[in-house]
């Protein structure tokens, strides 16, 4: 964009689509000097990560991309589990996906106390998630039918030693 023959070059103002000011930043400080910040506030963290990953895509910076993706994956959080996972789904980043929803589906309480449900706008995601839940309703309704023949096993055997 800066090289030779680049209209961006010369020019006194430059436009970049699809960003904000410190995610550009972030990314110029990172070409320049190999520095990887996404900043301290650790709400704004996950966003930044994912505002740099697009950049980093969009500039073909594919060492930045995957200490991006690093960054996302380590930043699951009840309260960012839900918003990351709504990001993953559109961006197609399957690694992210499956980790946000495993998240969600462990740590249910945590996401939903955390606000976590009322954040979600992708109808998509929300039918994953339901989904998820029904699998784990059945899971769930699979291993009790298992310990309940397993516990009236248990029942027989001691009846006939009675």
């Amino acid at each position: 964009m800066f090289g030779i023959g680049m209209k961006e070059r010369d020019a006194a103002e430059v436009t970049v689509r699809n960003t904000d000011l410190a995610s550009f930043t972030a990314l110029i400080d990172y070409l320049l000097s190999d520095k990887f910040d996404l900043g301290e506030a650790v709400g704004g963290r996950a966003q930044r990560a994912l505002d740099l990953r697009e950049l980093a895509q969009m500039y073909q910076v594919p060492r930045l991309e995957l200490l991006c993706a690093q960054a996302l994956q380590e930043s699951v959080a009840p309260a960012s589990a839900v918003p990351l996972l709504e990001a993953a789904h559109t961006t197609g980043d399957g690694r992210l996906l499956a980790q946000c929803r495993r998240f969600v589906a462990d740590h249910a309480a945590e996401v939903r106390a955390s606000g976590g449900v009322e954040q979600l706008r992708d109808f998509g995601v929300a039918k994953g998630l339901l989904g998820d839940a029904l699998d784990q309703v059945a899971e769930l309704k699979g291993a009790v039918a298992a310990r309940d023949a397993e516990l009236g096993k248990v029942r027989a055997e001691v009846a006939e030693r009675a």
